[in-house]
């Protein structure tokens, strides 16, 4: 597509990537805002709107992660960086989430430093408290990671140069989450809530795209065995829309299901992958999850996907997918996000 700006990546960013920014930018402060209301009706709808904006601004770090805003690789990096603020991204690096992001696609892998199968072997009364918390629907396995994120120049010997940077987010995000606990409780409680909406969406999204192992070689040089492999990679990997027949639906997260289609070409902008998937599968059914199963994979494996070691059995490829596609089976994964940046 003709770039007639010079600014953007493609003249059409201007109306897809305005709309997008738009809205998570007034989304986030009008949601917030409307925290502050004493009209419950007011304060749900505005939690809802909260989380969503923030949601939108999670997957625009996406976007800027693959260059895919602007021409100039800066130019992405400050919008991806704005955007970690809003998300609660922000106490680690955009740079880093980038590096691992692209691991993840360059090496056809799950590229990790924290081995969390290994945290909840070594700490059975953790791995308890989070499986009766995610029973509840209380994402703790995602707040455990979020937790590590916050601290990550104290965690991961690797980032112990980013501590000035790290305090200063966490002095400035914490002092005021802890003035809005102080004067405006219900506030508080109820930006809690939009983010762990944010959450779940996100993890719901990225639970089921690929039944990739995962390697803790985040700060090694890659030996990732199926590198390249452009074959391998789409086998491993599973398109999730909200939905076939309603396709605007999929807007609710920039088109984040077609990933069969963003596998097959990271370079293509978040409104273009409809028209990838549909020439790659032909829109059929067959090829994608549907969503009521993926509400079923997501409800009925929400506890035993904390610590659950698969056997060699495992379905993988095409078997996983069928077993997705009906719903059953210890078919998802957590603690995949692209925010996370170990």
């Amino acid at each position: 597509m003709s770039n007639k700006t010079g600014l953007l990546k493609e003249s059409a960013g201007w109306l897809y990537y305005g709309v997008a920014v738009s809205y998570a930018i007034f989304g986030y402060v009008l949601g917030l805002a409307g925290l502050f209301v004493s009209s419950i009706p007011i304060n749900m709808a505005a939690t809802l709107l909260l989380a969503h904006a923030m949601t939108i601004s999670a997957y625009l770090i996406h976007e800027c992660g693959h260059n895919l805003v602007f021409v100039r690789h800066k130019d992405n990096a400050r919008l991806g960086r704005v955007m970690s603020w809003l998300c609660g991204a922000a106490y680690g690096t955009y740079e880093d989430m980038r590096y691992k992001h692209f691991r993840h696609h360059v090496d056809n892998d799950d590229v990790v430093w924290f081995a969390y199968d290994e945290f909840f072997q070594r700490h059975p009364l953790i791995t308890k408290l989070i499986r009766l918390l995610e029973w509840f629907y209380i994402p703790a396995h995602d707040l455990l990671m979020h937790g590590v994120m916050v601290f990550t120049s104290f965690v991961i010997p690797e980032r112990r140069n980013q501590r000035l940077r790290n305090v200063s987010v966490i002095l400035i995000r914490g002092g005021l989450f802890v003035s809005a606990a102080i004067f405006f409780p219900k506030v508080a409680i109820l930006y809690v809530l939009a983010y762990l909406i944010m959450m779940h969406v996100l993890r719901f999204m990225d639970s089921v795209q690929h039944d990739y192992p995962y390697s803790t070689t985040l700060f090694e040089t890659s030996r990732a065995p199926h590198k390249g492999d452009r074959e391998w990679e789409q086998e491993h990997t599973f398109s999730n829309p909200l939905s076939l027949r309603f396709p605007h639906l999929n807007w609710l997260t920039l088109n984040f299901g077609y990933h069969n289609a963003h596998h097959a070409n990271m370079n293509l902008p978040f409104y273009r992958l409809p028209a990838l998937h549909a020439k790659m599968s032909g829109d059929d059914p067959a090829n994608v999850i549907p969503f009521g199963s993926q509400l079923r994979l997501y409800h009925n494996n929400r506890v035993s996907r904390i610590y659950n070691p698969q056997p060699e059995n495992y379905p993988k490829g095409i078997e996983y997918l069928r077993v997705a596609q009906s719903g059953s089976g210890p078919i998802g994964g957590n603690a995949a996000s692209f925010l996370t940046s170990f």
